[in-house]
């Protein structure tokens, strides 16, 4: 029992001084999952600025990408397929660069011929609000914009498995079936 309330005493005397940290920490502003999106302006990389509330109203898929990270260039197919797809038009996919140029996102989209809408962070502003620690993230959102889960790595879209896990997710929307 005596080693215990050491132990004890001693993680409190490491968190005071802070050497143990919480290895869960958030962006500065991070939006967790159940919580409501803030509203942001994007600015287009291939179409027009478009504000983030603009998506209200229907289930919204944001992939968060850079023109840098081959696992964010491996997934970008399939989530062009499944914006096209039957069950994509039951929801929204877009795209946010946090590439630092904006030339450099938009020389990769045009490279992948893109059509979905994609976006450029400004000032990390999405990439914070988003929880974008690592790239590739996407995270989907319901009708009324709040977070309902954040998927970190390369995913094949259009698969079976990740048409399951968007249908689950978004099964509790009234607007989606």
């Amino acid at each position: 029992m005596r080693f215990i309330d050491i132990k004890l005493g001693l993680l409190a005397l490491w968190l005071a001084l802070g050497l143990v940290t919480n290895t869960a920490a958030k962006t500065p502003g991070e939006v967790e999952v159940g919580s409501v999106l803030r509203d942001a302006t994007m600015r287009g990389l291939n179409g027009p600025d478009q504000k983030l509330s603009a998506f209200r109203g229907k289930p919204l898929i944001i992939n968060v990408w850079a023109s840098w990270c081959p696992p964010c260039i491996q997934e970008m197919g399939s989530l062009e397929r499944l914006a096209w797809s039957d069950l994509g038009q039951q929801f929204t996919v877009i795209g946010i660069s946090t590439d630092d140029y904006p030339e450099s996102a938009k020389g990769f989209l045009r490279k992948s011929q893109a059509t979905m809408n994609h976006y450029i962070d400004r000032e990390l502003e999405l990439e914070h609000m988003l929880g974008a620690e690592h790239l590739p993230l996407t995270v989907l959102v319901d009708a009324k914009g709040r977070v309902l889960n954040k998927i970190v790595g390369a995913r094949e879209w259009d698969s079976p498995q990740a048409q399951q896990l968007i249908r689950n997710t978004f099964k509790s929307s009234l607007l989606f079936k």
